[in-house]
């Protein structure tokens, strides 16, 4: 009895999975824009999180951004809304797409097809996966071009098509990379949701 008590406690809800999820999108997002210096490095501050020292922006704007983001993006993760978000870095002179930061998001299914209500994964092994990810991102500096010119980011969220959406939120075209190298990143799964990775580049010429 003690096991089973233990094994539901442990395990990851719906509600649990989209928390998890969220928090993954806030320190992932956080470290690109750390690694690829879209602000300087005095802005960062480190935290730990899932055995690594991670770093996290101090600007209030991009903080606030951020979480309000986050919160829009935990809910539709619960009503299971979204299908990708897409982490773009421009160029600010040229207005030109650099990167492109893709995160695939999928409900996972039984067998019979209906979506795990209640998952059966544990949390540590969940972040386990996390922070192989979160690896893979820092470490992808070693072969994603130097960003050597001024850079913004924009974040883009892919949604079900009846999706009521905030009206501060503006249509985007989907900011794809001509001549793009693509390089597919490692992927978790709650149980609930699975989030698979890649980045996309400019390819030298």
């Amino acid at each position: 009895m003690t096991s089973t008590l233990q094994q539901s406690k442990n395990a990851v809800t719906l509600k649990g999975s989209a928390a998890l999820v969220s928090e993954f999108f806030d320190y992932g997002i956080n470290s690109i824009l750390y690694q690829r210096g879209i602000y300087p490095p005095e802005s960062f501050t480190r935290k730990q999180e899932y055995g690594l020292t991670l770093l996290v922006s101090t600007d209030d704007k991009v903080t606030k951004f951020l979480k309000d983001i986050l919160a829009q993006i935990h809910e539709w993760l619960v009503e299971r809304r979204i299908k990708k978000l897409v982490l773009v870095l421009k160029s600010v002179e040229s207005r030109e797409v650099l990167e492109r930061w893709e995160f695939q998001i999928e409900s996972e299914k039984t067998k019979e097809g209906e979506v795990v209500e209640e998952a059966v994964k544990d949390e540590k092994k969940i972040r386990g996966e996390i922070r192989d990810v979160i690896r893979q991102i820092t470490a992808s500096v070693t072969f994603l071009p130097l960003l050597d010119c001024l850079c913004s980011f924009d974040i883009l969220i892919y949604t079900h098509g009846d999706t009521m959406v905030p009206q501060e939120w503006g249509e985007s075209d989907p900011c794809y990379i001509a001549n793009s190298e693509e390089v597919k990143l490692r992927s978790f799964s709650t149980a609930v949701h699975k989030v698979e990775a890649a980045v996309s580049y400019k390819a030298e010429m």
